[in-house]
């Protein structure tokens, strides 16, 4: 595909409110370039002032696609007349790279309260879904939007609940009242454009299980939309979680990269950060919190989190060095403590981990545990195996799953990693994700030869997570690296997203 398509454009002046409002809506498909990406539509109404409305990530399309959307809402007061009709064009930033897309130089253009103009010659699209569900969601209305000239005597949704086994069909309706009958607006179906708008609305228990496509019929057969082969589905609001070792003041630019951090979490909607050599000034042993860089990170946030930690030991000789634990929710059972033999606040193989209990409210409690491990030889054999049991010794039966997270200074596939395996208890979700076929071969069937398939693996930051949790990975990626976001430890940093099972 092109690195930037543009999809549909909604215009639409809505009645049904209080004050008229006139709504845009932008629908974009990116080719996944990179992770660090910036969408922008550059519009104009009719007095040609020209703005600047920001794209966001709206849910992934295929293969290294992803979808973007962006709308705004303006209001007709005595001071602002509405936009009108809008001309428009858009940028994609990635990489260092810009992709402009603006009709070959003549922009694109949308008549006020006209509804939907369908681009990029789709005969039918899959419009204005959400790929989210709310929580206990049990209805779902879907709207495709349909050319008039593909002549449709017939657009049906075909979905499953069991991966395409067995399958059922919605047949959807074109009301020629849409758009009033949804915002009192003026806008035709079908419009000026050609396009028409069908709905079909489905009710199931477990929307989350459903996969569907679009077929649009007419004399000549059936066009399907598909997600480009993919299917459409749901998914459950998703917990993101982000493990990084801040290299205990040792960077260069230190300041700025704790801001780079802070507006990384807030750009993400990171919802709970697991932090490693956290640093704060020695100060005679006593500390010094207003130094403390897991402290400075969260006040930088949006909205600073709730935060616990703690330290471990004397770090480069003028630093109490630790772990911190940041969470978007409430948390309780806050606890820390020594998994080490030593507790020398002056031997670098004390270790202390922090832990609590996180009321997610999608989910529901969760233990997370923020861990600093020593190597092989420094003592990982004792200090995982005391942070295994006290991590069963808190699980309750309402805690829905319990995570292992941070440095653990073991590579994939060594000695220390065999200790986890052996376990049987906590599993690599980064694996799980990325690298299925091998996640089974270790953590499933237990592959006799299942190291070598770690050769290459130089990991030491791991979330590893009870594979009794009611909980599954959907996504871990790599930040904080040259390409994403740039590099702001020794270290790169995992993100990964789960949503329940």
């Amino acid at each position: 595909m092109n690195q930037i398509k543009l999809l549909y454009v909604e215009n639409v002046i809505i009645r049904k409110a209080k004050h008229v409002q006139q709504k845009l809506t932008f629908f974009l498909a990116l080719e996944n370039i990179g992770y660090d990406k910036q969408v922008d539509i550059f519009w104009a109404g009719e007095d040609s002032n020209w703005q600047t409305l920001p794209a966001q990530y709206h849910s992934i399309l295929g293969n290294d696609q992803e979808y973007w959307s962006a709308s705004i809402t303006t209001d007709l007061t005595q001071e602002q007349s509405l936009p009108g009709n809008i001309q428009f064009n858009l940028r994609y930033r990635v990489a260092d790279h810009e992709y402009f897309l603006n009709n070959d130089g003549q922009n694109y253009y949308s008549e006020a309260d006209s509804g939907i103009q369908l681009l990029d010659n789709h005969p039918i699209l899959n419009v204005a879904f959400e790929n989210q569900l709310q929580g206990g969601q049990q209805t779902i209305t879907l709207t495709a939007a349909v050319d008039q000239h593909f002549g449709a005597n017939k657009v049906t949704i075909r979905w499953t609940t069991n991966d395409w086994k067995t399958t059922k069909e919605t047949v959807c309706e074109c009301q020629r009242n849409y758009w009033n009958k949804a915002l009192h607006s003026n806008a035709r179906n079908p419009n000026q454009y050609g396009t028409q708008i069908w709905t079909g609305k489905i009710h199931h228990s477990e929307l989350f299980k459903i996969k569907y496509a679009i077929g649009c019929e007419n004399s000549q057969g059936t066009v399907w939309d598909n997600n480009k082969g993919h299917n459409y589905s749901f998914q459950r609001e998703q917990l993101k979680v982000l493990i990084l070792n801040l290299h205990c003041y040792q960077e260069e630019n230190q300041d700025a990269k704790f801001s780079t951090i802070a507006n990384t979490i807030n750009e993400l909607d990171v919802d709970i950060v697991c932090l490693q050599e956290v640093a704060e000034y020695w100060n005679d042993g006593q500390g010094d919190w207003e130094s403390n860089s897991a402290r400075i990170i969260n006040d930088r946030l949006t909205q600073p989190f709730y935060i616990h930690h703690d330290w471990s030991h004397l770090g480069f000789d003028q630093y109490r060095e630790g772990v911190a634990l940041l969470s978007r929710f409430p948390i309780s059972n806050q606890d820390s403590g020594y998994v080490s033999d030593s507790h020398d606040i002056y031997d670098i193989n004390s270790r202390k981990v922090v832990t609590a209990r996180i009321y997610v409210p999608y989910i529901g409690f969760i233990n997370v545990f923020s861990a600093h491990l020593s190597w092989l030889e420094g003592g990982f054999q004792e200090q995982f195996h005391r942070l295994r049991e006290w991590a069963g010794n808190i699980k309750t039966n309402d805690i829905k799953a319990t995570l292992l997270c941070g440095d653990f200074n073991i590579t994939a596939g060594s000695n220390g990693y065999k200790q986890v395996v052996a376990s049987k208890e906590y599993e690599d979700q980064y694996l799980a994700v990325n690298k299925q076929g091998v996640f089974d071969k270790i953590f499933k069937v237990n592959d006799a030869h299942w190291q070598d398939l770690l050769a290459d693996d130089y990991r030491i930051d791991y979330i590893f997570m009870n594979k009794n949790s009611q909980l599954r990975a959907t996504s871990a990626k790599v930040i904080f690296t040259d390409e994403d976001y740039g590099r702001v430890s020794d270290h790169c940093g995992y993100l990964m997203t789960f949503e329940t099972l």
